[in-house]
């Protein structure tokens, strides 16, 4: 389903399809609300390979029913065929759980790309090191959903370059995570306010990011919240999303 993405995260006048230098941006594929809850997989340590991917799939589909509207299948450390099989039954189980969310691939492009034709997977989100975003379009088509991961002023400034191609940015960490170690100082909540106003397209906020941060992050206009160990590790996965769904939706309302 393509949704043209109207919103922007900034409020000073800014044409929301362009970017800071004027640029067009292309029509969204990606509802900026669906980035609201973006759970991101992670590991389970003690489990073998199919008794864990079978618990991150149930995880990944509990937490779409509780409303997570963007599924990245990362688990890191983890193979390509690991991840392949991993992203193949995420993709099959939020299908039934919640048709609405979208299923994305960390990194891997051709893995991406083997995958959409055939499987409920939407594109790729990539880091500083990986294909570049132009050449990830142009191997994805324009269905495709693409993020980029930032976390700094210049880092967001340096992705608005591709504004035309991109439907989001990842931006952290917000707080220390064991889950990356990106070398990037936390930005906090003071640190997000200057990237979104930034930003040519909506902001999320990663980085040991939690439930209970909601409604503090929302005020500082980010699009969403990523979130890998606290839906990994919830008694209740669908209550956690819901629950950031809420605080989040209900931050934004007042």
């Amino acid at each position: 389903m393509r949704v043209c993405n109207t919103a922007s995260n900034n409020d000073g006048g800014r044409d929301a399809n362009r970017g800071p230098d004027g640029r067009a941006a292309s029509a969204r594929l990606l509802d900026p609300r669906a980035l609201t809850c973006y759970f991101v997989t992670g590991r389970i340590p003690d489990l073998d390979w199919e008794e864990e991917c079978a618990e991150i799939t149930r995880i990944a589909a509990r937490a779409a029913a509780g409303g997570a509207g963007v599924i990245q299948v990362r688990s890191k450390p983890i193979t390509v065929r690991q991840l392949t099989e991993l992203s193949i039954k995420v993709a099959s189980a939020v299908a039934d759980a919640n048709p609405n969310a979208v299923v994305l691939i960390d990194d891997r492009v051709d893995v991406a790309a083997a995958l959409m034709a055939e499987h409920n997977i939407h594109g790729v989100h990539i880091g500083q090191d990986d294909l570049d975003p132009r050449l990830a379009r142009a191997v994805l088509g324009d269905e495709a959903i693409i993020g980029l991961t930032t976390g700094t002023l210049e880092l967001v400034e340096g992705a608005n370059d591709y504004a035309d191609v991109i439907d989001y940015v990842g931006a952290g960490p917000f707080r220390p995570t064991p889950t990356k170690n990106s070398g990037r100082e936390p930005l906090g909540l003071a640190g997000y306010p200057a990237l979104v106003a930034a930003s040519a397209v909506p902001v999320v906020a990663i980085g040991d990011v939690r439930a209970e941060d909601a409604a503090e992050l929302a005020a500082t206009g980010v699009a969403g919240l990523a979130i890998v160990r606290g839906i990994m590790q919830a008694e209740d996965p669908k209550a956690y999303a819901e629950s950031v769904v809420s605080q989040f939706s209900g931050a934004n309302e007042r």
